[in-house]
């Protein structure tokens, strides 16, 4: 007799990739905001060419402001969490794409940037988190 097994091994479950992941952070955070009233305009809007910016979600307050979300996940609260993994060069990429967004539209709406944060903790809204300096 062997020690060798008939039995077939299960499959691994393979694991979400980063996109996986960061979507679904976006659908939640997607979702959060909706609860909140705010009004989805556009998802994932970027800017065409190369070291540009990209913008998860641009949002129609229910005071007709026009919020820029960027959304973070994190797995951990090390390292200061979500909202710290927001530094200048991300915030200046994501002013960029706001500026390239409203460069389209003919009257200029109020705007902020927003930051959503999923952690293990639950769902954080930072309304006005940084300015386009």
């Amino acid at each position: 007799m062997g020690f060798l097994s008939s039995k077939p091994k299960a499959a691994a479950t393979p694991l979400p990739t980063t996109k996986q992941v960061g979507d679904g952070a976006e659908d939640l955070a997607l979702r959060y905001l909706q609860k909140q009233g705010l009004r989805l305009l556009v998802r994932n809007y970027r800017t065409p060419g190369r070291g540009g910016g990209e913008i998860d979600l641009i949002m129609r307050a229910p005071d007709s402001t026009t919020v820029f979300v960027e959304v973070r996940k994190r797995s951990s609260l090390r390292q200061g969490g979500a909202a710290a993994s927001v530094g200048g060069v991300k915030q200046r990429r994501i002013v960029f794409a706001a500026h390239h967004y409203l460069m389209r539209l003919q009257t200029l709406p109020p705007c902020r940037f927003d930051v959503v944060v999923v952690e293990p903790t639950g769902v954080q809204w930072l309304q006005a988190a940084f300015d386009a300096q």
